[in-house]
């Protein structure tokens, strides 16, 4: 039995995530962004705990941070919360999962929600622009954190970091006509937080598609774009990253 946090856990990815993981024995902390958020309360039922806050706001991304970390060590966090577009891309898509990572005790597992379509996003930028955030693309909220979550693999060597595709699924940010299963869409996320290390290949920084290792935008396994993120994130954050 594992304790796994997963975050933006009220409806679609998350909740399936969620759900699938308690099912399974383990203890879950659903993370959402305020109750309201949560359309059926009798899945609480099916939780260890919950926590609130708003990941667009760092202060309540650190709050959610503390906490987490008062309920205990956790196994493996599932950065699932996310948005498709307007001012707060950047914040949920990018510094919330860095915020998180850099404030929390380190787990022994992290696993970021990346995009397919991450390999659509400007490596030229360097960095997040967060003067003007209102300009960045999905595609480069994602590519960003998934060149973090590649970064924490190489600098945390403690905690295995994964990054995952889960396809284009029918939820709210995907849209009815998604083409993929709900199914599909969750499965890696899950068996990333549970499985026996010896299953997995890589054991860390990985980028997954529906359980199978795929290259990622080059930049993403840069070493020197991956510390600009990260260089970029602390300086806007004022959060170092633990060594």
């Amino acid at each position: 039995m594992a304790l796994l946090l997963v975050t933006g856990a009220s409806t679609g990815l998350g909740l399936a995530t969620a759900t699938t993981l308690a099912s399974g024995g383990h203890d879950v902390v659903l993370h959402a962004r305020n109750a309201d958020r949560i359309e059926d309360v009798r899945v609480l039922e099916q939780m260890y705990d919950v926590v609130y806050g708003d990941l667009s706001h760092r202060e309540e991304t650190v709050e959610v941070a503390r906490r987490a970390d008062a309920i205990g060590r956790f196994d493996a966090v599932v950065h699932n919360a996310g948005v498709m577009r307007g001012d707060d891309v950047l914040a949920v898509n990018t510094v919330a999962p860095f915020v998180l990572t850099a404030t929390m005790t380190p787990p022994q597992r992290a696993i970021f929600l990346s995009s397919g379509l991450h390999h659509s996003g400007s490596p030229q930028r360097l960095a997040p622009d967060f003067a003007r955030p209102g300009r960045t693309s999905y595609g480069d909220s994602k590519l960003f954190v998934t060149a973090l979550a590649l970064a924490l693999a190489r600098r945390l060597p403690h905690t295995l970091s994964h990054a995952v595709d889960p396809g284009w699924v029918p939820t709210r940010m995907g849209g009815p006509s998604a083409p993929e299963s709900l199914e599909d869409g969750h499965r890696t996320q899950v068996w990333l937080a549970t499985a026996d290390t010896d299953s997995i290949d890589p054991r860390t920084g990985g980028y997954w598609y529906h359980q199978a290792a795929q290259a990622p935008h080059p930049a993403a396994s840069d070493p020197g774009f991956q510390d600009a993120v990260v260089d970029a994130l602390e300086v806007h954050t004022g959060i170092p990253l633990p060594a």
